[in-house]
């Protein structure tokens, strides 16, 4: 049997408003996805704590995060919060920030929780020094009405800190799954698309005189099969029992062709923009 006798997967794009609610309507797929990253990622310098140390801002200040998904950046730098800092948490998916409460536990009471589209952030002007929007920008359908809310919200002097992907992340996992078929051949192209590090910087360049990047080394060594099955599958591909079956053992093979540790590129950055 060959993959192009099974039905055709989901490559819908990644901004497809369907495809984001359905996707992040609770934290289960986006957990899956952060613990691929968790267990095999080679550098040290975790992804939250080098993102939270990239934020210049004072011990007084007010911080919007768009799309907090889950609540990881702040589980993970709790002790280090400074007490003059107000957070708003907000995502458009209430399971999202139902997940991100019970996650902060004792601590949620130091956080505003909000339901927010971020191409219609309902905030007066002028009331944020810094806006957070991590990987998160790509899944917006309209980005100009997101960049112009975002940038109306920021104080003057505000900071927007905006990571994403660039062209080349996990690259060795996109080729693998075209070698399995070239059906697949659209998987993780979307982003492309999008808001990247190759792109991002024009995107914001209308609203923000000041735009610097930042990139995040590192990368993953999979030495187990399931957790990078699991990580295809909770995006837009969707196998079948026989499906799932046959390519876990393509990507059995793989493994055991790179000598036990299948090496894939990650190429993720922070953008920080400033307005005047």
């Amino acid at each position: 049997m060959t993959f192009s006798e099974y039905s055709m997967p989901d490559l819908s794009g990644i901004n497809d408003p369907r495809y984001v609610s359905g996707q992040y309507s609770t934290a289960a797929n986006l957990n899956t996805r952060i613990g691929l990253h968790e267990h095999f990622s080679v550098n040290p310098y975790r992804w939250p704590h080098w993102v939270f140390d990239r934020f210049d801002l004072p011990a007084q200040c007010s911080i919007l995060e768009l799309g907090c998904g889950a609540g990881q950046l702040w589980t993970n730098n709790l002790d280090r919060l400074p007490p003059g800092w107000t957070i708003c948490l907000s995502d458009a998916s209430a399971g999202m920030l139902a997940q991100a409460r019970a996650n902060l536990g004792a601590a949620a009471a130091r956080f505003n929780f909000r339901q927010v589209d971020a191409q219609a952030i309902p905030f007066a002007d002028g009331g944020f020094d810094a806006v957070i929007a991590n990987h998160m920008l790509y899944h917006v359908p309209e980005r100009e009405k997101a960049r112009a809310g975002i940038r109306r919200v920021l104080a003057p002097g505000g900071r927007l800190y905006a990571s994403t992907n660039g062209a080349r992340h996990m690259l060795e996992l996109r080729e693998m799954l075209v070698r399995f078929s070239p059906v697949l051949a659209d998987w993780g192209v979307q982003i492309t698309k999008s808001f990247t590090l190759e792109n991002g910087a024009e995107q914001l360049q209308r609203y923000f005189p000041f735009i610097r990047l930042e990139r995040y080394e590192d990368a993953l060594l999979v030495t187990d099969v399931e957790p990078l099955i699991e990580y295809v599958l909770s995006g837009r591909i969707h196998f079948t029992p026989a499906e799932k079956q046959e390519f876990t053992r393509f990507v059995e093979q793989e493994i055991a062709r790179q000598g036990g540790k299948l090496h894939i590129t990650k190429d993720g950055g922070l953008f920080i923009a400033g307005r005047e």
